[in-house]
């Protein structure tokens, strides 16, 4: 991390510090800033707001929206809820990890998450792209969607 943006969370810090709630919206901003949130940074951000490594860490982990890792390019996000789980989700999300990992135009550049409920529980498992949700998904379905994406093709 460049000396600028030490000093940068380092303002954020203090300017969020005596925010009743300022922890929230200052993780927000180191979001924006670094595009992620570094976990190299938790112990200033516990410190600067009196709190435990763990509570901030608690926060981070518990809200969907941070990242601890700078994001990918692309992420195909898969629904964990209960009806996808029922459907194989868990394993879905498994193999899918592990077929992206041994794909060498993949790793590093298409990333999963774990989402909880695209209200598309007839078409379980469920996956998204962009803004795309795919339903009865398979992991050779979502390594084919995923290849079109890094390659700049739009599937249909």
């Amino acid at each position: 991390m460049s000396e600028l943006n030490k000093v940068d969370t380092g303002q954020l810090l203090e300017a969020y510090r005596h925010t009743e709630g300022g922890l929230l919206p200052c993780l927000h901003e180191i979001q924006k800033h670094e595009g992620h949130v570094p976990t190299h940074l938790i112990p200033a951000i516990a410190s600067a707001f009196n709190l435990s490594r763990a509570e901030v860490w608690g926060t981070l982990s518990f809200y969907s929206f941070f990242r601890t890792e700078p994001q990918t390019k692309y992420a195909i996000q898969v629904c964990q809820a209960e009806s996808c789980q029922s459907m194989g989700a868990f394993r879905l999300m498994s193999d899918l990890s592990s077929a992206l990992d041994a794909d060498p135009n993949l790793r590093g550049r298409v990333a999963t998450e774990a989402v909880y409920c695209f209200g598309n529980c007839a078409c379980s498992p469920c996956a998204r792209i962009d803004s795309d949700v795919l339903g009865d998904v398979s992991v050779e379905m979502l390594l084919s969607v995923a290849r079109s994406h890094v390659d700049g093709v739009k599937h249909d």
